[in-house]
């Protein structure tokens, strides 16, 4: 009689490995509802538009007059670092492309603490950065005499209310208006570039001055005031790239995201080079670096030297486009952030609400009630309305971007122990310069808190963040618990409640 062998044992599952899977399925429900409607164009000129704003367009004259051509060299080093920072959050994305982006993966990977203080952190950046560019705007249309007796609040009150519809009606819309913003900031700086290389190579005088390097050698070289001025401006550098990690949230709604996304990342490094290095470095080799100055855009001084008509007007355009685009990002990015935040329950469910155009309608809401006690500041005190809100929403930007750095690292650890499939594009050097790029974010903080008054008064205020981001969790935590009765936190706490009671 033929006997049978018995069954082969299964192989044994590791229960880490499972959990980790079973937390990632949860996680990916997160992102039902979505529409994947942003295509390869659009997405490519929210990468450019991250990378490029007011603080280049705007913020380059004071700073060449504060720190000379070494400007060029502090824009290349914090673009560098910007850049390792979206190879970081492009691991991250190849690896579960998600709406949510940071908050979704701290979830994944730190814990529902992490994801909370995430969340949070990144709302209120872009709740004060959206005051800011609101008033940036009406501070903008005031530029032309005849809207000079026209409220600045009521200026503020329009753009919000343009963008707010432009949100509302599907995310297509957010990518179109954002590809054109995006178009607009770089054909201006493209039209500078090909100019100033002309006129460069000609040799053609600018204001009775002689294009070429005697220009910076004539005045004081590289590092006019030393070194430890273009040391100092580094913290406010920095923070002109603030906006790239949009690019994260973007992944979720967008076509094919793990083929498009690598392409959009790589091309930030060579556009940040060209567009920050190189314009600063043409304009220190047009004109002195003493002919820029705070409060004028640099390329308005260079265009007015060559006497061109209106120049001032098609900056004025320029910088106004990208506040509207600051502002169009804001209110896309909160959305989806707290609607990742409500699917977890760090926040009110009424947030994780969809219309019937897959747009995340609740959270967009709340931003623009936020957004509109700026409209409110534009009325009250429109003069003290950028410092008021500026510094406090440096402090959501570092905090961001060292939540995806170390997401990042986790990522890693969980590739290392089999909890998650390996990733094609990873962040170069990693995990080294994922911890150099922290201690860099560290010493801007630092830079900040030796800014005396108003920089050291923004890092003093951290404690009274971290007190009301506990009160917020201690609110939250049964309802998280409630969501997830099989996770690690959920297990803690019914240990904690079991030893309590014996």
């Amino acid at each position: 009689m033929t006997q049978i062998a018995p069954p082969a044992p299964a192989a044994a599952r590791d229960p880490a490995t499972d959990a980790a899977a079973d937390r990632r399925a949860w996680l990916e429900s997160h992102e039902q509802g979505y529409h994947k409607g942003l295509k390869s164009r659009q997405v490519q000129m929210i990468a450019i538009g991250g990378a490029i704003g007011t603080g280049l367009f705007l913020g380059a004259g004071g700073r060449l007059q504060l720190a000379g051509p070494a400007l060029a060299l502090v824009y290349l080093v914090c673009g560098f670092f910007s850049f390792l920072i979206l190879r970081a959050l492009g691991e991250l994305v190849m690896h579960r492309p998600s709406s949510g982006s940071f908050v979704s993966y701290a979830r994944e990977f730190l814990g529902e603490q992490a994801s909370f203080v995430a969340g949070w952190m990144f709302f209120l950046n872009w709740a004060m950065t959206g005051i800011v560019d609101i008033t940036a705007v009406a501070l903008y249309m005031k530029y032309w005499p005849m809207f000079g007796d026209v409220p600045q609040w009521l200026f503020a009150l329009a753009a919000l209310g343009v963008v707010t519809v432009m949100n509302l009606v599907g995310v297509k819309w957010f990518g179109e208006m954002e590809f054109w913003f995006s178009l607009i900031k770089v054909a201006a700086l493209v039209l500078f570039l090909v100019i100033g290389t002309l006129i460069l190579g000609s040799g053609m005088e600018v204001a009775g001055h002689t294009p070429g390097l005697q220009l910076v050698s004539d005045n004081g070289g590289i590092f006019p005031h030393g070194i430890l001025p273009a040391v100092v401006i580094i913290q406010g550098v920095v923070f002109a790239y603030a906006g790239i990690e949009l690019i994260g949230t973007a992944a979720g709604e967008t076509e094919d995201a793990r083929k498009i996304l690598p392409r959009a990342i790589n091309s930030v490094i060579w556009r940040i080079a060209l567009f920050y290095v190189g314009s600063v470095v043409l304009l220190v080799l047009l004109l002195p670096w003493t002919a820029y100055q705070a409060g004028t855009s640099p390329f308005v001084t260079f265009f007015g030297a060559l006497g061109v008509p209106g120049i001032g007007t098609i900056m004025n355009i320029v910088v106004l486009t990208a506040a509207l685009s600051s502002l169009n990002s804001g209110l896309y990015s909160t959305g989806r952030v707290l609607r990742a935040l409500a699917m977890g329950g760090s926040a009110p469910d009424l947030l994780s609400r969809m219309n019937a155009r897959k747009v995340p309608y609740a959270g967009i809401l709340v931003t623009v009630a936020i957004y509109a006690v700026g409209v409110v500041l534009n009325y009250v005190v429109p003069s003290q309305v950028f410092e008021i809100v500026l510094n406090i929403a440096s402090l959501g930007i570092i905090s961001t971007w060292a939540f995806i750095l170390v997401c990042q690292l986790a990522l890693r650890r969980a590739i290392g122990r089999g909890e998650a499939e390996p990733v094609t594009f990873r962040m170069p050097g990693a995990p080294v310069s994922t911890w150099i790029t922290l201690a860099f974010l560290l010493g801007v903080l630092v830079l900040m808190a030796l800014d005396y008054p108003v920089g050291s008064l923004t890092v003093a205020a951290l404690p009274l963040i971290g007190i009301i981001l506990f009160i917020g969790w201690m609110l939250a935590r049964k309802k998280v618990i409630a969501l997830r009765p099989d996770s690690p936190m959920a297990h803690h706490e019914r240990l904690v409640a079991e030893q309590g009671k014996s």
